[in-house]
């Protein structure tokens, strides 16, 4: 299918405290992104950490996220799981909360075949009625989605596209070649987000727009108008500040930089730990030299 979002999708952070997820700044972060003008909300994805929460902490989260988006942006969850039996059960718990679609990333640690990828994003959308986009990220999961192995998933009814952060624009070339017309394909790479709209992405889902949510929109709404060259220098503007929210490991730099505009995130949870020193001062030097205001 296609056409189930197109634009910017935020890949949002999850704060934490003492007690477990921070709701009332939660709350500011998605208001943030709706005032910036972001088209979705990706929860509980990569960036969110639910690798560290429990299925109770998710499920809550699930309800709150859909009730305070309240329609004003697109909501979805991540649902992904090296456990098929996980991935159907929290794909039909997103879906009763009222989520709008799902991002299901590729099984890790397992490192199933392509025809098990197949199988696996198969029982997933059989088991709801929502879209589904793929994730494919192989440097974290150990698998990676083939680009022929896409146009099999794609031919799944609701599989609305794939989020592609593999790092690799010549299979990025080759599986937008192969699903253009069965599906979409988004940037999952902020890094590459300018090349791939530029080729036939229709949208991206950034970790970058936790901070710039309203120029990461910019950037897709530019490239949707053919205006190439502000586009480009749009991207040469905020790469450096992409390239920093990745110094370590994600989401461990973006959180740290989403306290720095004046939020209070807290840090990730264990076992990610707080940014390195040296670390911090590439993040701010980047964030200052972009023109952003640091606060903490």
């Amino acid at each position: 299918m296609k056409g189930f979002f197109k634009g910017s999708a935020t890949a949002i952070i999850t704060p934490f405290n003492e007690s477990g997820v921070n709701y009332e700044e939660f709350g500011k972060l998605i208001e943030f992104q709706i005032e910036n003008g972001t088209d979705a909300i990706v929860f509980l994805g990569t960036t969110g950490e639910p690798s560290t929460m429990s299925f109770e902490e998710e499920h809550v989260l699930m309800e709150y996220a859909v009730k305070k988006v309240n329609g004003r942006a697109k909501v979805i969850f991540g649902c992904g799981s090296n456990n098929t039996a996980d991935a159907i059960m929290t794909a039909q718990k997103a879906e009763s909360y009222g989520a709008d679609g799902l991002l299901a990333v590729t099984p890790y640690y397992n490192k199933c075949t392509q025809n098990g990828l197949v199988a696996y994003y198969k029982a997933i959308c059989e088991s709801v009625s929502i879209p589904v986009i793929a994730y494919n990220v192989p440097g974290r999961t150990g698998v990676e989605i083939q680009p022929a192995t896409m146009a099999k998933i794609a031919d799944i009814p609701n599989i609305a596209g794939i989020k592609d952060a593999g790092g690799n624009m010549s299979k990025t070339m080759e599986t937008l070649r192969l699903v253009r017309e069965k599906c979409d394909v988004y940037s999952g790479e902020d890094a590459l987000n300018f090349p791939i709209l530029a080729v036939g992405g229709v949208g991206v889902i950034s970790v970058l727009s936790n901070i710039l949510p309203k120029e990461v929109k910019e950037l897709c709404t530019l490239v949707k108008a053919g205006k190439l060259d502000e586009a480009a220098a749009l991207n040469d503007k905020l790469l450096p500040v992409a390239n920093a929210c990745f110094v370590e490991v994600n989401p461990i730099p973006v959180k740290e930089a989403v306290n720095l505009i004046g939020f209070n995130v807290g840090e990730p949870r264990a076992p990610l730990t707080k940014i390195e020193d040296c670390n911090r001062e590439k993040l701010i030097a980047a964030m200052k030299n972009y023109g952003m205001e640091i606060k903490a």
